[in-house]
């Protein structure tokens, strides 16, 4: 098990950028592949972005590729979701989860507390 925090979420003009940071404790962290996962209201949860275990290995759903960057240091526990180009529909409650490689959300089962993103057009 780990422990998530996840940092940078805000309000952001369309066309701006945010990078969001999701911290973990625990001596594990370089064993899961971690995701970003967002929810807006009314909606359920959706996959974003996974980076592998060691970074070499990424997924970013389409609507955000080109536009979003997932990236992880291990040394300092902490995956960054780079977010440029931001639009109205990419406000979302953001959240980072830890698990084995997957696109799913029924494949975490360890899970910050979200960060708001917030997009005005």
């Amino acid at each position: 098990q780990v422990q998530l925090v996840e940092s940078g979420g805000e309000l952001v003009q369309a066309g701006g950028s945010l990078r969001l940071s999701c911290t973990a404790s625990g001596r594990t962290f370089s064993t899961y592949a971690m995701a970003w996962f967002r929810q807006a209201p009314g909606k359920g949860r959706e996959f974003v972005a996974v980076v592998s275990w060691n970074g070499g290995t990424k997924s970013l759903t389409d609507s955000v590729k080109g536009r979003f960057t997932i990236s992880r240091d291990n040394t300092k526990n902490t995956v960054w979701l780079q977010m440029n180009n931001l639009t109205p529909d990419a406000a979302a409650v953001y959240y980072c989860a830890a698990a084995s490689y997957s696109t799913t959300v029924t494949a975490y089962d360890n899970w910050g507390q979200g960060t708001q993103v917030t997009v005005s057009s």
